[in-house]
């Protein structure tokens, strides 16, 4: 199993050189994707834009969203972003889709938050198309660059997203959750890919982790102003959840080897340039 880390382009107080010097790190302490979390409606760093820079500053790290609400995005655009950060990292980007947890950020865009799901393919089939060479309407050309092998990476939490990432994604992402509940979706997301008569899209897993006594605070202050709005119940849950031992860190990442994950993300909570130092030695058994 491969182990990624997340860039802290959501977390309270970062800096944008920081991000970029976390990307450097990530790559030579060996992880294997660098990928972000993000939403539209807070004061968090644009996940594309964040990914391009980390692009600029790495040669072998592959880039993620995990995931990008991408629906209320203008879809052609995504799609010409997407085939640049492909190309730009020469060929290390991956492009991760979902519908999110908030109306305020498809609202902040200007679009009603309602037909998420359905949205949500007709943007993947816009980007396939587009990366294809078809032309949008109106267009006389083309929209490029073309990129070769670019992945789509679907995530979400309930049965129809797992039965979309079946049908139409490379791989599918299961944020946080116990392994049992891991496993019994990627049992719905294979199935639905064996309807479709298509190969079961690769799993990836991510866990929230803050390594240390000394970042506690921090971690807990930073998943209560990124999850408050779904309430203490939300927030409670993501804090139990949280890897903060080196110990607490290698058993997951064993279970998460036993049910099937291909890749785990580390999603970092605490913004200290060591935390890649300590969720790397944590994992290293994985490198």
């Amino acid at each position: 199993m491969k182990v990624g880390i997340g860039l802290p382009n959501s977390l309270l107080d970062v800096e944008g050189p920081e991000l970029v010097s976390w990307a450097q790190r990530s790559e030579q302490r060996g992880f294997t994707v660098l990928t972000t979390i993000g939403r539209i409606a807070y004061g968090s760093y644009e996940e594309l834009i964040t990914l391009a820079a980390a692009a600029a500053v790495t040669q072998r790290i592959s880039l993620m969203p995990t995931v990008l609400v991408a629906p209320p995005r203008q879809a052609v655009l995504l799609a010409k972003q997407a085939a640049t950060l492909q190309g730009l990292s020469n060929g290390r980007f991956r492009l991760g889709l979902g519908i999110g947890g908030r109306d305020d950020d498809w609202l902040a865009l200007g679009t009603g938050a309602s037909d998420k799901g359905r949205r949500l393919e007709e943007c993947i089939s816009t980007c396939r198309a587009v990366w294809a060479g078809t032309k949008p309407d109106g267009a006389l050309l083309p929209v490029g660059p073309t990129p070769t092998d670019l992945p789509i990476v679907l995530g979400g939490y309930s049965e129809s997203a797992f039965r979309r990432a079946g049908r139409l994604a490379d791989a599918f992402v299961a944020g946080p959750m116990p392994p049992e509940a891991l496993v019994g979706a990627y049992e719905v997301v294979k199935a639905s890919a064996a309807e479709a008569g298509r190969p079961a899209p690769v799993l990836y897993a991510a866990r929230y982790a803050a390594i240390g006594d000394d970042v506690a605070e921090e971690a807990d202050r930073n998943t209560a102003s990124y999850y408050g709005f779904a309430g203490e119940g939300m927030v409670q849950m993501i804090r139990d959840a949280i890897l903060r031992t080196p110990d607490e860190t290698q058993a997951t990442l064993d279970g998460l080897q036993r049910a099937g994950v291909a890749e785990v993300c580390l999603w970092p909570l605490a913004r200290s340039i060591d935390q890649v130092d300590r969720l790397a030695d944590a994992s290293k058994a994985f490198q």
